[in-house]
């Protein structure tokens, strides 16, 4: 019992302070399934502050995928970032665009879920002011200009801009975005996620109440909000990430997940084992069972290395 407080004392020391669920759950650690995979949102959460996948972050995601151990990026973007500062050599499942569209570690979609082509239709007749950015398997298909699209981050601050500049210039993306696509060229796709960044206040009122009164069909669920990201409504990255686990033969109290934002809570509130950074809001850590460090000082791949290493410790005392 002594040896069990002073693990919980120096875990609460490096990741912050858990809730009491979290410290329940340290107290019936023997009982408790081994962690199999490990769920993560990217930005605010697995990445560090520059939105970078670092050399601690890729160190330690290829310990534990050698240990056997499945890490999966759990992101509102519709592929993984590459490039320098990304996961170029990783091999990584991923539940992307919200978890709209899964993809293998070879990025072959396992399984989507799409949006009804009927609203997709209706949301683009309704709104031609806006840019929608519509993520698909084969890529991102835009209803506006490039300048239409850009015209968004303009609500963004000055250093979040200058971040997002980085990342672009870095090879921090990586994905086919057509812009000025007709409805019908749009709709030749499946379209998983439907993305925008609305500038006018009233088109925005406008727009939130267009899709509250379709709340049976789609969700927006956006990490910022000042951004719509929308979903088929039995889609979030919860579901997908059970689907992943299943997949894989992986009961769900054997997945541990984290996250930050708005579009990390279904998948915090689905999982015993869920954990959100100290950065995140104060909803995401509502939702979590408890709060760890932040994505500043690396504190969700440490957390996993250190799971991984206690699993290895009490089953060698075992």
């Amino acid at each position: 019992e002594f040896a069990e407080a002073v693990a919980r004392r120096a875990e609460a020391a490096l990741f912050g302070h858990a809730s009491p669920s979290s410290t329940i759950s340290c107290r019936r650690r023997r009982g408790m399934p081994m962690i199999k995979m490990f769920a993560s949102d990217l930005d605010g959460t697995l990445l560090n502050a520059l939105h970078e996948a670092d050399g601690t972050i890729r160190r330690a995601i290829r310990e534990l995928t050698e240990a056997g151990l499945h890490v999966v990026p759990a992101t509102g973007r519709s592929t993984l970032p590459i490039g320098e500062h990304g996961f170029t050599g990783l091999t990584l499942d991923a539940c992307c665009s919200n978890g709209s569209i899964v993809r293998d570690s070879h990025g072959e979609v396992l399984k989507t879920w799409t949006i009804d082509p009927q609203i997709t239709e209706e949301l683009l007749k309704e709104f031609p002011d806006i840019c929608f950015d519509c993520s698909t398997p084969d890529g991102m298909f835009s209803s506006g200009s490039f300048e239409m699209h850009q015209a968004g981050f303009k609500k963004d601050s000055p250093i979040k801009r200058i971040v997002m500049r980085g990342m672009r210039a870095r090879g921090g993306y990586h994905e086919e975005q057509y812009f000025d696509q007709s409805i019908s060229d749009i709709l030749r796709h499946d379209v998983c996620k439907i993305n925008c960044r609305v500038t006018s206040p009233e088109l925005e009122r406008d727009l939130k109440a267009y899709l509250a009164e379709r709340s049976d069909r789609v969700v927006n669920a956006p990490f910022d909000p000042v951004m719509f990201e929308i979903t088929d409504v039995a889609c979030n990255k919860g579901e997908s990430v059970a689907w992943l686990a299943g997949y894989y033969g992986i009961a769900e109290d054997e997945v541990a997940v984290y996250g930050d934002g708005g579009n990390d809570i279904a998948m915090l509130k689905r999982f015993r084992h869920s954990y959100a950074t100290k950065n995140g809001s104060d909803a995401a850590k509502a939702a979590a069972s408890a709060t760890i460090g932040s994505c500043m000082v690396h504190a969700v791949p440490k957390h996993m290395l250190a799971t991984m290493r206690k699993q290895n410790s009490r089953t060698v005392i075992e």
